[in-house]
């Protein structure tokens, strides 16, 4: 009997963490599976994820998703498969992601853009993002450029740019299936 190893399919679960402004760690997810790497963005994917809160509370995600972590965008980008076939995209204004230690990680700043799939847009989160601003003691230029950030992700939406749509989510999400298949013995 012949076993394979696949050390390379391992390699690419990835934990992604988000921290506030002050450094400290807001929220950690299970590790998801690297789907696609470009210059511009990793694109994690899962079923479900384990996500860890900074007081300790755990919960569950609860339908599959590709995450998208923008390497020079100031956001990054959930997109949900709901189980009627639409994709909910819940939308972080937050720093460009990098990668640490094998972590990908990120500043979350608060604004949030949630877009249904029926076209409506849903802005969440502005009175924290406020607060924050004063808590934080975040710079005009940082203010500025969150703003900015907050203006183009909805003009995106609009427009149906990359990844606004199901077709790019699909394919990302199919590759990761077809990468994840159950072990096959080889004879």
């Amino acid at each position: 009997m012949t076993y394979t190893t696949e050390p390379k399919r391992f390699s690419k679960w990835i934990t992604v963490q988000a921290y506030k402004h002050d450094g400290l760690l807001h929220r950690q997810w299970s590790p998801a599976y690297l789907a696609l790497e470009t210059e511009d963005f990793w694109a994690l994917t899962s079923k479900a994820s384990l996500v860890t809160e900074c007081d300790g509370r755990r919960w569950m995600t609860k339908e599959p998703a590709v995450f998208f972590l923008f390497k020079k965008r100031w956001m990054n980008i959930i997109a949900m498969m709901k189980d009627n076939g639409g994709i909910v995209y819940y939308v972080n204004v937050a720093s460009p992601t990098i990668m640490d230690n094998g972590f990908l990680k990120y500043i979350d700043y608060d604004l949030d853009v949630k877009l249904f799939p029926d076209g409506a847009i849903k802005v969440l989160d502005e009175q924290e993002f406020e607060k924050h601003i004063q808590t934080y003691v975040y710079s005009n230029e940082l203010v500025r450029v969150i703003r900015n950030s907050f203006k183009s992700i909805q003009a995106d939406m609009i427009q149906k740019k990359f990844p606004f749509n199901i077709p790019d989510v699909l394919n990302i999400f199919q590759k990761f299936l077809d990468e994840n298949h159950p072990f096959q013995v080889r004879q």
